[in-house]
């Protein structure tokens, strides 16, 4: 038997691995500490790497019998400029440069190994490199295109290319993506995280390579992602705001806005939504962070998000464990706020979703459960359609599941609230009856809502009020 969570804390945690936290010991410390889903970033390290970190998260799931997911982020169509013939140029402000198709350079032209985005530009056109540290002007088109640097400074093989506002041409998966796909469908991640996503049409290619294997996570970086959100997050199985290239894309002043407005779309569609990047990034060196970034963690739980993630402050920090247990403190601290609550239950328009006997079902037990002053509603079911209905209805009591299949307990992972417990075989109500009073003890109440097929969407709901 695999036990369900026990920290109290109803939104989840996810922590990246990298050099800083991917050793069996630090992975079970971080997992005891609070993190519900481990990230591997395709972008970095090699298959043998990520396949070592799999089966350390395994096998720590096993060890604290309690559920761990594992998302793979995929790299995705990130364009760089190439490599140039001593490794760097130091751009001059209003100094004038070649933009050149190819993978090297010679001299100050800047190599562009995408001849499609040398096609896309116009006169006007805005250029960030290195993540927004530097910025050229475009000012004029053709095979050479000519740039204007409006800001100085050093720039060196491989930073990030980006054209302000243009949706570029270019494939949601590389050929590398797909063979990192195909590893990590093979080793059962719980999650692929698909980056750069631009339409529908994106998720449905990564849909179709999965062939089934895992749930697909969209993340939302793009201004084209925006343009076309509402399509996203009905194909997606689960969406992330990567704040960190949606902040290249966008101003500042407007990433909180599209944060909010990305977190209430999932929430309506019933879609699990992490906020992500520059959580606590101070950690990376620090002992504590600052008092802003712990205003922007609690800033997510109070907006709705159903989980929040930890980048370079786990893969590469100084002190990760500190950081999930700082994030962790935020979080609880949040959930004790009664204003939390009142705005979680009116934050979603209903009419996102489909109405479904799932959802009746759901305000009933949340209802029922507040009228008899109940411990916890147990909800017999795997099935990820009725989990999101339970869980986008914020019932403040503990909200507990059955799976038979331990591949299921992970896909759960994300959703709010959610203490997935897993029991192999079949279980009669009687059986289950006896694994929850294990679990929460003799005399607690319980609503539960049972059915004849957990596995499926409408499996003949019975709800009961039960005292263990």
């Amino acid at each position: 038997m695999t036990r369900f969570s026990a920290s109290g804390r109803r939104a989840k945690i996810v922590a990246t691995l990298g050099p800083g936290s991917n050793s069996p010991d630090t992975i079970r410390q971080l997992a005891n500490t609070g993190v519900d889903v481990f990230r591997l970033n395709f972008s970095h390290g090699d298959h043998a790497g990520h396949e070592k970190a799999y089966k350390a998260v395994r096998r720590a799931s096993e060890i604290l019998d309690r559920p761990l997911g594992i998302l793979a982020d995929l790299q995705g169509p990130k364009i760089r400029v190439g490599k140039f013939e001593n490794d760097e140029i130091r751009l001059r402000f209003h100094g004038e440069y070649n933009l050149v198709e190819g993978e090297e350079s010679t001299g100050e032209d800047i190599p562009v190994p995408h001849p499609e985005i040398l096609a896309a530009l116009v006169e006007g056109d805005q250029i960030l490199l290195d993540d927004g540290k530097l910025m050229l002007t475009v000012i004029k088109t053709g095979k050479k295109a000519r740039v204007r640097a409006d800001t100085p400074g050093p720039l060196s093989n491989r930073k990030g290319f980006t054209v302000l506002g243009k949706e570029i041409p270019v494939p949601a998966l590389t050929e590398k993506d797909k063979k990192d796909l195909a590893f990590a469908c093979e080793l059962g991640v719980d999650f692929i995280a698909l980056s750069f996503v631009q339409t529908r049409a994106d998720l449905l290619e990564a849909r179709s390579l999965m062939q089934g294997r895992g749930r697909l996570l969209a993340k939302i970086e793009k201004p084209a992602a925006i343009d076309n959100l509402d399509d996203i997050v009905a194909e997606a199985d689960a969406i992330m705001v990567a704040r960190g290239d949606l902040g290249v894309e966008f101003p500042p002043e407007q990433v909180p806005i599209l944060q909010r407005r990305v977190v209430r779309a999932s929430r309506a569609a019933g879609r699990p939504v992490i906020v992500a990047t520059h959580m606590l990034e101070s950690m990376v060196e620090s002992l504590a962070p600052t008092r802003a970034e712990a205003s922007d963690v609690a800033q997510a739980i109070y907006q709705g998000a159903d989980a929040i993630m930890l980048s370079s402050e786990t893969a590469v920090g100084r002190h990760p464990a500190t950081a999930v247990a700082i994030m962790d403190r935020i979080v609880k601290a949040v959930e004790t706020d009664s204003d939390y609550w009142r705005s979680s239950n009116s934050f979603a328009p209903r009419s996102a979703l489909p109405s479904s006997d799932a959802d009746v079902i759901a305000e009933a037990a949340k209802s029922l459960a507040e009228m008899h002053d109940c411990d916890a509603i147990f909800v017999s079911t795997s099935h990820i359609s009725v989990l999101s209905r339970f869980s986008r209805s914020r019932p403040r009591h503990r909200l507990i599941t059955h799976a038979q299949d331990f591949t299921k307990l992970g896909h759960q992972a994300l959703f709010w609230g959610v203490e997935p417990l897993l029991e192999a075989g079949p279980q009669d109500q009687n059986a289950l009856m006896t694994i929850l009073k294990t679990q929460l003890g003799e005399g607690t109440k319980v609503v539960c809502i049972l059915g004849d097929d957990a596995g499926s969407e409408s499996p003949g709901w019975r709800i009961e009020m039960m005292e263990l």
